[in-house]
């Protein structure tokens, strides 16, 4: 645990909100918003706010940039098409360039098989169109 999270999970939630605003310009409005829609699994929203955001994409050590690129090449192997829509937008506003997207999915056939490599380039153009 990070000296950040003595006081608990209200400042790994601050945290994830400044950086996930910051890699989606203009999507949430300031404040600290409730995510829950009670339905099932509706906390799983807010895990991923404070242990992805506020503790992986907070950190330092990597520019979000080399996140982007490593978030993208594990999303691509994962097959996590839903998830890898956000993230191109994500990388982006983090300054890849379609190009340079378009280049982790050509690397990524070669590690993560073509299969996926399709399934990633479908979602990037839908997520470029949108």
């Amino acid at each position: 645990m990070s000296d950040k999270d003595v006081e608990g999970t209200t400042s790994l939630r601050a945290e994830g909100w400044k950086a996930m605003r910051a890699a989606l310009p203009g999507v949430f409005p300031e404040g600290d918003i409730d995510l829950r829609d009670g339905r099932l699994g509706e906390d799983l929203v807010d895990i991923g706010l404070t242990s992805v955001w506020g503790v992986l994409w907070g950190r330092e050590g990597l520019a979000p940039r080399d996140r982007s690129l490593v978030t993208l090449g594990i999303l691509i192997a994962l097959g996590a098409e839903t998830e890898l829509k956000t993230h191109v937008r994500i990388a982006l506003t983090n300054g890849l360039t379609r190009d340079e997207i378009a280049e982790v999915i050509y690397h990524s056939s070669g590690y993560a098989g073509f299969p996926r490599a399709v399934g990633a380039r479908t979602a990037a153009r839908e997520a470029l169109e949108a």
